[in-house]
């Protein structure tokens, strides 16, 4: 028996058993072992009204969105049109045409008049077909509108059509139908890369209405792209990341019920906090891609750092007195919270510390120890000849 446990001892690896991703600590999945313990407070219903006034602000005027629902209703008839009838117009061949983006999910932003279509091409992207259907488009748009001046700006991976009077714009962005996708030359077609993200953010749009698509939902992702926009820590995370993050804090949870939007919005400092986007935690799975592909494999460890760091020194800034006006855009960061030491209610909060660092490079190695050489060798006696 002791020889048994020995050798089943001795097969054990002790390197393997931090390999195994973990999730951080969340409250709100371990709600039975941690009941509360007293009631919301006025702090929470003051980030309340908060946060639904920050949206307001946030949300676009009712003139900015019918500007916009017209453009975009204009180019898709356009595209439609030509997808059924080219005519003359052999440069390529339309497929599909989809609208995605923050238009599309209703997160827009104020002062961001720019909606999103997806192009699927029959016809392989050949950059000077992209082009030549852009200045279709405008060349259709002021036959249908001759009174209103359309411009078309090329841009990677596809092309704006901007109303110039209102300067509401639609960004058409080109992909191409799966078959083509291995046939794909860099130097004479859109990149691969950039034809599959425009693919998946049909995908993600088709998600969004079947799972996402909730009032609180939306008020906290117009909240949080905003706060990602102040804060230069936050700017890694990509609009995709920002929807799955507040999908998951409104939705996951243990008694299966909504959350409120208050303690939402602190459930998505708190689990970056806790190292949600760090290495070794199991994070979000992408809800489009295959369930091992974890939301946050694209950031750096510098970034999965910088925004657990900020996160953290935002997350205890938020438990004092009123500093969720600055961190909601309420009141100006004055004093750059996240860099510098703040006061909130008589309680001293400073910054967290970074915890990587980026290793030495080779070139500063090899001037390390040429440096040294050099030092050890005038150092030398000098030999004298007899």
């Amino acid at each position: 028996m002791y020889e048994k446990r020995r050798n089943n001892r001795g097969h054990f690896q002790r390197h393997g058993y931090h390999t195994f991703p973990r999730p951080p600590f969340d409250i709100y999945m371990v709600e039975d072992y941690f009941p509360r313990v007293a009631p919301q407070n006025e702090i929470d219903f003051a980030l309340t009204q908060a946060i639904l006034k920050r949206n307001g602000d946030l949300t676009p005027s009712p003139e900015e969105q019918t500007n916009l629902v017209n453009l975009v209703s204009k180019i898709q008839m356009v595209l439609e049109n030509i997808a059924l009838c080219p005519g003359t117009f052999d440069a390529c061949q339309i497929e599909e045409v989809r609208c995605v983006g923050s238009f599309k999910k209703g997160t827009m932003l104020a002062g961001r008049n720019l909606a999103d279509l997806v192009v699927i091409l029959k016809t392989l992207p050949v950059l000077d077909a992209v082009k030549s259907l852009g200045s279709k488009v405008v060349e259709e748009m002021g036959k249908m509108d001759p009174g209103t001046l359309y411009r078309m700006e090329f841009i990677e991976g596809g092309f704006d059509i901007v109303n110039g009077p209102n300067g509401a714009a639609v960004r058409c962005l080109i992909t191409t139908i799966p078959p083509n996708m291995r046939k794909i030359d860099p130097s004479v077609h859109l990149s691969n890369k950039l034809l599959q993200k425009h693919m998946s953010a049909i995908r993600h749009v088709r998600w969004f209405e079947e799972s996402a698509n909730l009032s609180t939902v939306k008020v906290l992702i117009r909240v949080l792209r905003d706060v990602c926009s102040r804060f230069d820590s936050f700017s890694a995370l990509t609009p995709w990341m920002i929807d799955v993050l507040a999908h998951y804090s409104v939705t996951y949870r243990q008694s299966q019920q909504l959350l409120p939007l208050n303690s939402a919005f602190k459930r998505v400092l708190q689990l970056l906090s806790g190292g949600l986007f760090l290495p070794g935690s199991t994070g979000i799975p992408d809800p489009c891609e295959n369930g091992s592909t974890p939301l946050h494999a694209s950031l750096s460890l510098m970034q999965q750092d910088a925004i657990c760091m900020t996160s953290q020194t935002l997350l205890r800034i938020l438990s004092y007195g009123e500093g969720y006006k600055v961190i909601l855009g309420l009141e100006p960061d004055t004093h750059e919270i996240t860099a510098n030491t703040s006061v909130w209610d008589s309680v001293v909060v400073a910054p967290s510390n970074p915890a990587f660092e980026l290793p030495p490079r080779d070139d500063d190695v090899d001037t390390e120890i040429s440096d040294s050489t050099n030092a050890n060798d005038t150092n030398k006696p000098i030999p004298v000849s007899s």
